[in-house]
């Protein structure tokens, strides 16, 4: 039996803060929070945050295509950070929490590149857009701690949230109906 689900990998500086947008949309089954684009095997949170490893802090979606398109969660992605910065998102830097896409198919593949040039020749930002864009690799699930950190932590993650200067950033550049 076929499932109609499909993949989406979203890398958007730390994955707590790119579940919750994601999570409200029908059609969005489960979000897995991990690491993804290294080259060490299994990694750990603790081996990731030294930037040593190569990977990503990502989201992987399972998502249903009937219900919601890939490029309408690209459309959430791009609204989640800020696309001209290649040392990290906000007050989180380096290596780990670089943006990035992670395509599954070809389809994909057209749909990210096509997104990100509309988004560079939108000019809303003044700086070039940097999002990697990059096939999926392995994604290993991060410890049970951080998956659904959003909703297990809430008044750390709202802290968290708010002392990154993600959201005045992104109320700038997209407004506060994003």
């Amino acid at each position: 039996m076929n499932s109609p689900h499909e993949l989406a990998t979203f890398a958007g500086g730390c994955f707590w803060c790119m579940v919750k947008p994601f999570d409200q949309y029908p059609g969005v089954i489960s979000i897995t929070s991990g690491f993804t684009g290294g080259h060490v095997a299994d990694p750990t949170y603790e081996a990731i945050s030294t930037g040593l490893t190569g990977h990503y802090e990502a989201v992987q979606i399972v998502y249903d295509p009937r219900l919601i398109t890939y490029n309408q969660l690209l459309n959430i992605f791009w609204q989640q950070i800020d696309p001209t910065d290649l040392e990290g998102q906000f007050a989180d830097r380096g290596a780990p929490y670089r943006t990035a896409i992670f395509y599954h198919t070809p389809q994909q593949q057209e749909a990210a590149e096509e997104s990100r040039r509309i988004l560079d020749q939108s000019h809303r930002f003044d700086d070039p857009i940097v999002t990697i864009i990059a096939p999926a690799t392995t994604f290993y699930p991060a410890e049970d701690a951080h998956q659904d950190y959003y909703k297990k932590n809430p008044d750390h993650y709202q802290e968290y949230e708010r002392s990154l200067g993600r959201d005045a950033f992104l109320d700038d550049h997209w407004g506060k109906s994003r």
